[in-house]
């Protein structure tokens, strides 16, 4: 057997992996402790995103003709990939997080929802906050007038339209001055 078709389903899981995916981040890792190293597995396990370590060589096979084919050119070195399939800024903004308290943890590129972003990209998506906190914001932005317009409605209503009725009998003398002056 030769060494391609040894290495064609790597290639191809790979592919498989990425097809559908709304970011791929590639990051270095050299120089993470065993314990952060699994410690970082946890976090993009819990976050829903697959980081594998692939061979270079196998993942630009994999990448070429695909909206991934640019990170080709960060594939030197050490190299592991964090694929998202749901939140596109998930990858970035775990590995940025956990790149604070293990410093040798370097972003080194990635691809963010047909996007090529260089490491200096990567932080910048990685402070975007995820889909469902933009979400809750703006329901929480919606539901504020709504509230409000409630809240005022209910205070109309315990005071059995008191307040309607004063701002009615306010305006009347200023119209009916208006009209005696007039005559």
């Amino acid at each position: 057997m030769a060494k391609v078709e040894l290495k064609q389903p790597i290639v191809n899981e790979i592919s498989e992996a990425i097809n559908g995916a709304a970011s791929v981040v590639v990051v270095d890792y050299r120089g993470l402790t065993v314990a952060e190293d699994t410690q970082l597995r946890k976090q993009l396990r819990e976050a829903g995103i697959s980081y594998k370590v692939y061979k270079n060589t196998l993942v630009s096979r994999a990448v070429e003709g695909t909206e991934f084919e640019s990170l080709r050119e960060v594939l030197e070195g050490p190299s592991a990939f964090a694929i998202s399939t749901d939140d596109a800024t998930a990858p970035a903004r775990v590995l940025a997080e956990f790149a604070k308290k293990a410093p040798k943890l370097e972003i080194k590129a990635g691809v963010v929802e047909g996007t090529y972003y260089d490491a200096n990209g990567m932080k910048e998506i990685s402070s975007i906050p995820s889909r469902d906190v933009l979400l809750g914001r703006l329901f929480g932005s919606m539901q504020s007038p709504i509230t409000n317009l409630a809240r005022v409605l209910n205070q109309i209503a315990e005071n059995g339209g008191e307040a309607v009725a004063k701002e009615e009998t306010a305006e009347a003398p200023a119209e009916e001055t208006a009209e005696t002056t007039a005559e």
